[in-house]
């Protein structure tokens, strides 16, 4: 049996067809085994050849790509859509990923671009696959063992109404500080269009992201979350944000709500980086926390923000036990007392940060979270102290009365 990822290619265009079977005859670990000229003519020669990814460009007559897409997923659903298209609309990507498509490429692309993405389909294809058929894990007496659930973990969401304040540094410092518990930790990157998770902790950008996954989860196949997670030298499993800024716009709250449900099974804490808008998608994130560490600094528009922050958290209907107000740069000498913070925002500080800009900008450039590469210093073992301070007590929080409707309304453009 062949190792080689089978290829089927269909285009309107008899020369785009060959020019892409050249580019591929290059590699060689990809066969193309057939092309076609037409979404009817695909769907005849898919069910014949069951190839293992079909290259199908969104823009033909008659039958469309998307029409295509649909029937080929419903009738082969083995074989992996890559959708071509020389327009990269947002709207062009959403109609794809939703038909079934698991890659999008914007003509015109490289060789490097058709294979990479051929290979990667393929190969999540494959992994989707070897856990649908899976055996049952077998006890020490060789007998059948149940499956254990996992008690479900706690969702630690950092959040700040204004960025800059250091919010993506310290949730990955406090997921490696989590794993350093004895935790078992995912980290998610929910700053979607411009996530920075990746760069801290020096990951390929190339990985899978949260982007890989949305058509899947979608179609209920929540599994397939886990094969977008990267195990970091630290323990940690991160889910990066999307690689390209287009993407975001694709990421729904009912995407939200079933991949942190997803993670929160299995693991025993999910740190959430978001992002400082007030948006759907922030809202489900928000809404599915336990814990919100609500982060400032000693700047006036800052703690102004914050301030506005909080009142929103009461309209959205949120316990004041579920945000908690970390100070981030704590000791910096700006002219704010700590004790002017609190007056103007009605609350205490519950936890602070020192600064230290050598040590974390150091940490920043090697891609080495600092509680690894200098647990001593102050910084570190500030973070350290917040993790043990709310990993493990975070507490459930009621879900508001309000309906979805009427939560939305707060933040409904005018």
């Amino acid at each position: 049996m062949s190792d080689k990822t089978r290829v089927i290619i269909v285009d309107d265009i008899p020369e785009t067809r060959e020019h892409l079977a050249k580019l591929l005859s290059f590699e060689s670990d990809i066969e193309v085994v057939g092309s076609a000229a037409s979404g009817a003519e695909a769907l005849v020669m898919t069910a014949e050849l069951l190839p293992d990814v079909v290259l199908l460009d969104i823009n033909m007559p008659g039958m469309d790509g998307i029409v295509t897409a649909e029937r080929l997923s419903a009738e082969v659903p083995s074989a992996a859509i890559v959708m071509m298209s020389v327009q990269g609309e947002v709207d062009y990507l959403r109609r794809s990923m939703l038909a079934g498509a698991r890659e999008f490429l914007v003509k015109p692309f490289s060789s490097d671009e058709l294979s990479g993405s051929i290979r990667q389909v393929h190969s999540r294809e494959r992994e989707k696959m070897g856990r649908a058929v899976a055996p049952p894990r077998a006890s020490t007496n060789g007998k059948v063992a149940p499956n254990v659930e996992h008690e479900p973990g706690h969702v630690i969401t950092l959040f700040s109404p204004k960025g800059g304040v250091g919010r993506t540094t310290l949730a990955v410092n406090l997921a490696v500080a989590a794993a350093d518990l004895g935790k078992t930790v995912a980290l998610v990157d929910a700053s979607f269009q411009f996530g920075d998770v990746g760069v801290l902790l020096n990951l390929n950008p190339k990985n899978p992201s949260i982007g890989d996954v949305l058509s899947d989860v979608a179609n209920g196949d929540l599994e397939a979350v886990d094969s977008a997670l990267i195990v970091h030298s630290t323990g940690v499993k991160v889910l990066l944000a999307p690689p390209t800024p287009e993407v975001s716009e694709l990421i729904t709250p009912d995407h939200i709500r079933k991949i942190i449900g997803r993670l929160r099974d299995k693991h025993d804490v999910v740190i959430v980086d978001s992002w400082p808008l007030f948006q759907d998608a922030t809202l489900a994130l928000l809404d599915m926390s336990d814990l919100i560490l609500a982060l400032l600094t000693l700047e006036i528009t800052n703690i102004k923000n914050m301030r506005l922050f909080l009142e929103v958290v009461g309209q959205l209907g949120y316990p004041e036990s579920k945000v908690r107000l970390v100070l981030n740069r704590a000791d910096s000498a700006y002219g704010i007392r700590v004790a002017d913070v609190e007056n103007s925002i009605g609350r205490k500080i519950d936890h602070t940060v020192v600064s230290d800009g050598r040590t974390v900008v150091y940490a920043l450039n090697r891609g080495v979270p600092f509680v690894v590469s200098n647990r001593q210093a102050q910084v570190s073992q500030d973070i350290l102290a917040l993790a043990r301070a709310v990993i493990g007590d975070a507490v459930v929080a009621p879900v508001p009365d309000a309906s979805t409707a009427q939560r939305r309304s707060l933040f409904a453009r005018r």
